[in-house]
């Protein structure tokens, strides 16, 4: 979101390329931990920076009615073209083109979950609380982040670092910045360097 939309734009085929294998991996960390957290039992959910849609895709075979939000409209052509359901019971995910940064086009408390994937690690401390305050904004109920847990690789790290965002900071402040944001914070790691870190609206 921070990162400027025209940099998504022309790397979105690229992204494409790995939606397959992004799918696979969702549908397996959501099959994993549904006795910790069980995405179905929720109605409606909104993913902030749904790229291609790859998270979408899975919270759909869920059961929810998703809405994906992207500020690259070239992520968002492919995400619905990848998504288009063959189920005539099941109505397509209504993929929205925005930047949470300048406030999302939506009601209060317009769905019951929202979540990012791996979003938040790329913004600035003043940024991730205007991602937060929104995502508490339009939620009912749950809001989840996809993102690093704190082991680190040197792969990641020099990949980050190219990047400019603000991991090195994040990953070290993730756990007590939600805490202080929400007032509660559950983890639940779905990988050796990734995690869920799910949050209640009161």
């Amino acid at each position: 979101m921070e990162k400027k939309p025209f940099l998504f734009n022309k790397i979105a085929t690229v992204y494409g390329l790995f939606f397959n294998g992004q799918v696979k991996n969702y549908r397996n960390i959501f099959d994993t931990i549904k006795k910790e957290f069980d995405f179905s039992q929720y109605q409606s959910v909104i993913d902030i920076g749904s790229g291609t849609g790859a998270l979408c895709k899975v919270l759909q075979e869920w059961g929810l009615e998703v809405t994906g939000l992207d500020p690259a409209e070239a992520m968002l052509k492919i995400a619905r073209k990848k998504t288009i359901s063959k189920d005539p019971d099941r109505s397509d995910i209504d993929f929205v083109w925005g930047d949470v940064l300048k406030g999302l086009p939506f009601c209060d408390k317009s769905f019951d979950l929202a979540i990012s994937s791996y979003v938040a690690h790329g913004l600035s401390p003043k940024s991730r609380k205007l991602l937060y305050e929104e995502m508490k904004r339009v939620t009912r109920h749950t809001v989840v982040f996809y993102e690093y847990n704190q082991q680190r690789s040197l792969l990641t790290d020099i990949v980050e670092f190219m990047e400019g965002g603000d991991y090195f900071n994040f990953i070290l402040t993730i756990k007590s910045e939600l805490k202080r944001e929400f007032g509660n914070l559950k983890v639940i790691n779905t990988g050796p360097r990734s995690a869920l870190y799910i949050c209640q609206i009161d």
